[in-house]
């Protein structure tokens, strides 16, 4: 769950995770019954110890929001009903490859079959129909309410589209901003994604790295008018950009009326602490589309991930490529619906990232 805690403030740190955890709840992030992340999640991904956390949790509870259950955790007992004011969304060393090390005793098989069959059953010919051309509205829903608990992005599913990985949405982003445009890649980045965009007729401009990302040079001197970057783990140089740098980033959209596509790579697997708050979640002018994947937090083999537009954009999305149908089938859309609302999705994440640290 992502929760900055401001070291600066005056607010004690139990407070600042209660008040955060309220919000996301009010905004329907954690939706009525489910079930908060463990004490000791929390602790880790806040940095604070587990008497903080519980100190927090007590207070939700007292005050009606949770409840603690015997041996089974703290779950949410606020719904829509309860009048508070809530969100619009309630309801290798080869460059042309990423490397895939995914290892596959990270995936709990048995979970993943379990979910598969239950999915089955529980949805019976819906898997067989024609997706909606975004995505399915559960899936879509399940996503905002993640984005909000873990990454502090708060959105509407009718800004999220659901696309076959990330090669296709980068497709579809150029295609949505006009092929003749020129695109601001790192240098060196992944290779495809230079390959994606010259295809569809752009040009690429690369931009050197420092250790802190794009170097300032480099964006003074550039022409483009969209810049594609992956600030967290970029590869191959495996660099992760300064707050400093992202502010940069998006002061450089701003000042050219531009357009960051934000490919958030890898950010899941941050060791400690919680992942760097994303661009499209500091800016504030509707210029950055956020893009990221399910192929390393679940498996190579789902060829599945969503592009989050500013809500400005989506008039010209509908206009430009609305039309294409989605690339993604109901069945994966399903599985991966029951997979994060049923919270399977955060602890693996969890327990990967507690196997990483070890080593």
């Amino acid at each position: 769950m992502y929760i900055q805690i401001n070291s600066e403030s005056k607010a004690p740190a139990y407070k600042q995770i209660y008040s955060s955890i309220r919000s996301k709840i009010i905004c329907g992030a954690f939706p009525y019954n489910s079930r908060l992340p463990s004490k000791r999640e929390l602790a880790h991904d806040c940095g604070v110890s587990v008497v903080t956390v519980e100190h927090a949790l007590h207070l939700l509870c007292d005050e009606g929001f949770c409840e603690m259950r015997s041996r089974s955790g703290c779950y949410v007992r606020y719904s829509y009903e309860n009048n508070f004011p809530v969100s619009d969304y309630i309801s290798e060393e080869n460059i042309h490859e990423r490397p895939e090390d995914f290892h596959y005793e990270n995936i709990p098989f048995s979970s993943v079959s379990s979910q598969l069959r239950k999915v089955i059953l529980d949805y019976g010919e819906k898997i067989l129909m024609k997706s909606p051309n975004n995505g399915c509205a559960e899936l879509r829903e399940s996503i905002c309410r993640y984005l909000s608990r873990n990454r502090n992005i708060n959105v509407s599913p009718e800004q999220i589209v659901i696309g076959s990985g990330a090669e296709y949405l980068y497709g579809i982003c150029i295609q949505m901003l006009g092929r003749e445009r020129i695109v601001a890649l790192e240098n060196p980045s992944y290779e495809k994604i230079r390959e994606v965009y010259q295809i569809n007729g752009a040009e690429c401009d690369m931009l050197d790295m420092d250790d802190e990302g794009i170097r300032t040079d480099g964006l003074k001197r550039t022409r483009a008018s969209v810049l594609h970057v992956t600030p967290f783990n970029s590869y191959p140089s495996h660099i992760t950009a300064s707050a400093e740098r992202r502010h940069e980033y998006i002061r450089w959209a701003q000042e050219r009326n531009a357009v960051i596509i934000e490919d958030d790579y890898d950010s899941e697997f941050i060791v400690t602490g919680t992942a760097p708050e994303t661009l499209f979640s500091q800016n504030t002018d509707g210029n950055v589309i956020y893009i990221n994947t399910f192929s390393r937090t679940i498996a190579p083999a789902l060829r599945a991930g969503y592009m989050i537009l500013p809500k400005k954009m989506i008039p010209a999305y509908e206009e430009t490529v609305g039309f294409y149908s989605c690339t993604v089938p109901m069945l994966e859309q399903y599985f991966l619906t029951e997979w994060i609302d049923s919270g399977e999705f955060e602890r693996n994440i969890s327990r990967i990232r507690r196997k990483n640290q070890k080593k």
